[in-house]
């Protein structure tokens, strides 16, 4: 993927519908088995809903960062992330790339961004992301950018439908931290 091909900007409400297509295409059902960022194998359901992607979208101290092709079949939203300021760090979540894109770069280009986003928005000095411990592929993913495990879990919210149905009994999420330089 040319980065030269990708605009990213903030969402907006009108976003909504197609992040919550692009997220679920990333991680849930066949669709996301043509990536590397599939969790079909450990839970099936839904990953997230129109009101939880909006809440994220509206919140005061929250963003969602799109990007989109603009070069070549222009249009349409193919990768996205959460952001939230949450005092001295920001939160880095709802990380989706196209299954088609992934691979190629597009990744690591919203990454940076949003890491850049988040000092010069926010001036905070950390980015924190939770990752499910068994992803060992994606934990390792995140270490090669500078993120590192800090072995704090939390557990997974079994019972709670609009975070998956796990396919196994050992899920929990792990805390990633990065120290963002101002």
């Amino acid at each position: 993927m040319d980065p030269a091909e990708t605009s990213l900007r903030l969402a907006t409400p009108d976003d909504v519908p197609a992040l919550v297509r692009l997220i679920e295409s990333a991680y849930r059902g066949e669709s996301s088995r043509a990536g590397w960022t599939t969790e079909a194998d450990i839970l099936d359901g839904r990953r997230t809903d129109e009101a939880a992607v909006l809440a994220v979208v509206k919140a005061p101290g929250s963003r969602m960062l799109v990007a989109e092709r603009t070069g070549g079949a222009a249009g349409g939203i193919i990768a996205c992330c959460q952001l939230e300021h949450r005092g001295e760090h920001a939160y880095f979540g709802m990380f989706a790339v196209s299954p088609l894109l992934q691979g190629g770069g597009l990744g690591r280009l919203v990454l940076a961004e949003a890491e850049r986003h988040v000092v010069a928005a926010w001036g905070v000095r950390d980015m924190h992301m939770t990752v499910i411990s068994v992803r060992e592929d994606l934990i390792a993913w995140y270490e090669r950018r500078g993120y590192r495990r800090t072995g704090e879990m939390s557990p997974f919210p079994y019972g709670e439908e609009r975070f998956g149905l796990p396919r196994r009994a050992d899920l929990r999420f792990e805390l990633l931290v990065k120290p963002l330089a101002p």
